[in-house]
Order: C-alpha cells, then structure tokens, then sequence
C-alpha cells in the first residue's frame, strides 16, 4: 500500500462532500436542508411532537424565536425551563443532535439525530412548516 499524500487525500475528501457522500462535520450545521425528506423525518417526531398542539412534548408551531420552556400550560422540565436557550437553527441543531448532553435532566428521552444531513432536512421541514399555513392558522394550541 502506498501512503497518500496529504493534498491527494484532502482533494478526495472535498469532492466526496461536493458529491454528498460524506456526512457534514459533527456538530457544523447544512445551511441547506430539503424540507420533503424533512417531513419523513418528522415523522419520527410524531409520537410525542405534532406541529399544531401539544402531546407528550410541546407543539412545533411557532418554534423558531421561541425561549425553550415557555410554551404556556404545557408542563416542561425544571431542566429545559432553566436552559436559556433560544430556538433558531443553531440551538436546534445541537439539541437534535443529542438532547440529553445539550439540556442534562431534559424529559426528552430521545437520543437524538446524530447525521447532519437529516438534521438539516429536518429543520428545513419545520422552518416551511413554520412559515405555511398549517402553523400561521393557528390560533391556540390544543392539547
């Protein structure tokens, strides 16, 4: 076997990812996401998370600026309602990834979507989501 040399190899690396064949860095977010395979995703998310009310977990709807714990009557950790945390992409991302290392005594029990690729699919599902009609009718959640 012959050793490669550094830019040979970088130079591989580089056109795999233009290709799409390799996974985006651990923890970097795709600023590009496709909202159909997002909705497949979401699915995943459908035992406990709907877009329009609440379920074992808070509704969706309205996500994107919202503080972390502050969906009223909706009954949150001591853990997720301390978090500080404003959802945009960003916090998105890294709680999706692993919920339980972001937030530490979060109920989300789930552990997480560890491929940026689906992360990202996901967020642009809920950012259409968010920004469509299913969420701008929305008057009240139900529960």
């Amino acid at each position: 076997m012959t050793a490669r040399r550094p830019a040979t190899v970088l130079a591989g690396i580089l056109l795999a990812a233009a290709a799409g064949s390799v996974p985006a860095a651990t923890g970097a977010i795709a600023t590009e996401g496709d909202a159909g395979r997002g909705k497949e995703i979401y699915a995943r998310c459908g035992a406990c998370h709907s877009l329009d009310y609440d379920r074992v977990g808070p509704h969706h709807c309205g996500l994107f600026g919202r503080r972390a714990g502050s969906v009223e009557g909706f009954e949150y950790s001591k853990a997720m309602k301390n978090s500080k945390l404003v959802w945009n992409s960003e916090t998105l991302d890294r709680f999706i990834a692993d919920p339980l290392k972001t937030v530490p005594g979060t109920r989300m029990g789930y552990a997480g979507i560890p491929d940026a690729r689906e992360r990202a699919d996901l967020l642009a599902y809920l950012r259409a989501s968010n920004d469509g009609p299913e969420c701008s009718q929305m008057s009240a959640p139900r529960r």
